[in-house]
């Protein structure tokens, strides 16, 4: 008896959700909810947190029990190895947005200014020090609903 092989397909170019590990689950929820103003998903509940973005979830998850599901240590600290992008439409727009967020108590990690690719952009940090890149880039075109 032989049996048939079955290939299987190539990995999709998609992603569905981005998981951060945070180490204070309602203070990373209110940081969010208050300062960036998104609202929690009906599917959040008192373990996690998701938030729609433009088709992408964001979800917040104990920094301990993400590492655990992942049979990873969760201890670390210093930069990441990667950031998270809000593209605006204009320079303006990094501008004021920077002036809300700084308004609100949140950690400006890079003023706005020009960077070497022809954009423009900063940096802020949420509760757990996660980059969030804050960026007008000339070269990409954001629709109505706000999508790349």
């Amino acid at each position: 008896m032989t049996t048939a092989r079955v290939v299987p397909k190539k990995m999709e170019s998609r992603v569905t959700i981005i998981g951060l590990g945070v180490s204070d689950l309602k203070v990373s929820t209110k940081f969010y909810e208050e300062k960036f103003g998104w609202t929690k998903t009906d599917d959040s509940n008192e373990n996690i947190s998701f938030f729609n973005l433009n088709g992408i979830l964001l979800s917040l998850y104990p920094r301990e029990k993400l590492a655990e599901d992942a049979t990873v240590d969760h201890e670390g600290s210093g930069f990441k190895g990667f950031t998270l992008a809000y593209n605006t439409r204009s320079k303006q727009e990094v501008n004021d947005l920077i002036e809300e967020l700084s308004g609100k108590g949140v950690k400006i990690v890079k003023e706005p200014q020009e960077v070497f690719w022809g954009g423009y952009s900063s940096y802020i940090a949420d509760p757990d020090q996660n980059l969030w890149e804050i960026v007008y880039n000339p070269y990409l075109q954001i629709d109505e609903s706000g999508n790349v």
